[in-house]
C-alpha cells in the first residue's frame, strides 16, 4: 500500500535505543526503500540511534520528487505538508535537548535541505549526498542562513541522475554564501555513496557529536556581541563577489588575494594588539603566522583556535593572504552576510563554532575593515567583548 501525505511514519531503527542517544535520521529518494538506508548504520558510528524514514509518497516517485526542475507551486504546497507530517513524528522521538542529524540521499538529500533550511537550529547538521536542495519550492536558501549549522556534502563528477545545474548551486552555495562550515568531497563516480565518502561521512558525525558532547549546545542569544571600537561597531559591505576558496583542508583563498605589502603592514598593526605575541601558527600551514595570548587570557574557549597555545587567530603565507580568527556566533553570520568570511569546514565540529576565514584586505579601507575584525577576535578572546 503506498502512503499518503497523513499516514504515520514507517520507521526502521538500528543502533540505540536510549530514548536520550543522539538520532541520526536517514532519508532515502525513493518510497519504501527505509531497509536500504538503513544498512548504512552497520558503517557508521557506535552510540546515536539510527532511524530510517519512509518517504510519504507512492513507491518509484518517493523524495526523489522534491530534486525535479521546473517544480512551481504544486511542489512547494506538497513539501510544506510533508516537511510538517516529518515534524510532527521527529517532535515527539527528539523532543527538545536531543541532538538530531539528517543524512538524505539523492532524493532525501531536497527533503533533508528542505528541513534544514526551515529550521537550521533543529538540527545539529546534516549530510547532503548525491543530491541538490529544494530550490524554487518555497523555501528560501538566503545569506548565513545556515551559519553554525555544520553540513556534510558529497557529489559525484559524472552524477547523471541529478541535474548539473541543481548540483553545481547546491555545491556553490552550501560552500559559501549559505554560512553553514561545509564539509565537502566530490568522487569521480556517478549516482551511488562510494566506500571512502561513507568513511569520511562517519568520521564526520562521530566528530560533531562529540564536539556537543565536551562543549554543550550553543547558547549565545543574538546580539551578546558587537564589532570593535576601530569599525564603529558597524562591520561595512565588502565590494564585489567571494573570492574562490579551496574546499579541501587546508582552507585557502585562491583568488582576488591581498597585495604583500598589505600583508605585512596587517601583521605589523595586529601584533601590536596588547598581550598578542607572533609566532607560526599551531594549526595552520607551515609560515603561517599565529596571534597568540598568554594564559591570563579570559576569554571562553570559543574564542580560541587552539587554546592551549591562546591562539586566537593566524595570517596566512603571502600566496594566500587570507586569515581565520574565532568570532563571537552572533557576528559570524553578519560578517558572511556581509562578504568579509567564510566559515572553516570544521567549525563546530573539531574546532570553534565561530572559526571563519576572513579575506585578504585588497586596499586601504580594507585593511582598516580587516583590522577592525581581528580586534574584535581580539576582545572575544580577552574577554572584554561586550
Amino acid at each position: 500500500m503506498s502512503a499518503t501525505w497523513f499516514d504515520d511514519p514507517v520507521v526502521a531503527a538500528a543502533g540505540s535505543t536510549d530514548p536520550g542517544a543522539p538520532l541520526v535520521v536517514l532519508l532515502h529518494g525513493r518510497g519504501s526503500h527505509e531497509r536500504e538506508i538503513l544498512s548504512l548504520a552497520s558503517r557508521l558510528p557506535v552510540g546515536p540511534a539510527y532511524a530510517a524514514v519512509r518517504a510519504p509518497i507512492a513507491e518509484g516517485a518517493g523524495f526523489a520528487w522534491f530534486a525535479n526542475r521546473g517544480i512551481g507551486r504544486p511542489l512547494a504546497e506538497s513539501l510544506a505538508a510533508t516537511t510538517a507530517w516529518f515534524r510532527a513524528w521527529l517532535d515527539q522521538v527528539a523532543p527538545a535537548g536531543r541532538p538530531v542529524m539528517l543524512i538524505g540521499f539523492s532524493g532525501g538529500a531536497a527533503f533533508a535541505g528542505a528541513l534544514l533550511l526551515q529550521e537550521p537550529s533543529r538540527f545539529a547538521g546534516a549530510g547532503i549526498l548525491y543530491g541538490t536542495l529544494p530550490f524554487d519550492a518555497g523555501i528560501p536558501a538566503g545569506p548565513a542562513q545556515l551559519a553554525g549549522t555544520p553540513v556534510f556534502v558529497a557529489q559525484g563528477e559524472q552524477d547523471g541522475v541529478i541535474p548539473r545545474e541543481l548540483l553545481e548551486r547546491t555545491w556553490s552555495y552550501l560552500l559559501g554564501d549559505s554560512g553553514a562550515p561545509a564539509y565537502a568531497r566530490r568522487d569521480p563516480g556517478g549516482h551511488g555513496i562510494t566506500v571512502p565518502t561513507l568513511v569520511e561521512l562517519g568520521g564526520w558525525i562521530q566528530e560533531r557529536l562529540a564536539f556537543l558532547d565536551r562543549r554543550g549546545p550553543l547558547s549565545q542569544p543574538l546580539g551578546a556581541a558587537t564589532w570593535a571600537d576601530a569599525l564603529d561597531g558597524c562591520l561595512s559591505t565588502r565590494s564585489g563577489a567571494r573570492p574562490t576558496v579551496s574546499w579541501t583542508i587546508p582552507q585557502e583563498q585562491l583568488t582576488d588575494t591581498a597585495p604583500l605589502e598589505l600583508q605585512e603592514r596587517l601583521l605589523a598593526r595586529l601584533a601590536a594588539l596588547p598581550g598578542v605575541t607572533v609566532r607560526q601558527s599551531a594549526i595552520s600551514v607551515p609560515g603561517a603566522h599565529g596571534l597568540m595570548l598568554g594564559p591570563t587570557a579570559a576569554g571562553p574557549l570559543d574564542a580560541f583556535l587552539v587554546p592551549p597555545a591562546g591562539e586566537f587567530a593566524h595570517q596566512h603565507p603571502g600566496h594566500d593572504g587570507s586569515l581565520h580568527v574565532a568570532l563571537p556566533l552572533p557576528l559570524v553570520a553578519e560578517a558572511i552576510t556581509k562578504g568579509w568570511a567564510q566559515a572553516h569546514p570544521l567549525a563546530g565540529v573539531r574546532l570553534t563554532p565561530g572559526m571563519v576565514m576572513i579575506y585578504g584586505p585588497r586596499n586601504e579601507p580594507e585593511l582598516e575593515t580587516v583590522a577592525g575584525i581581528v580586534a574584535t577576535a581580539h576582545a572575544y578572546a580577552t574577554g572584554s567583548s561586550a
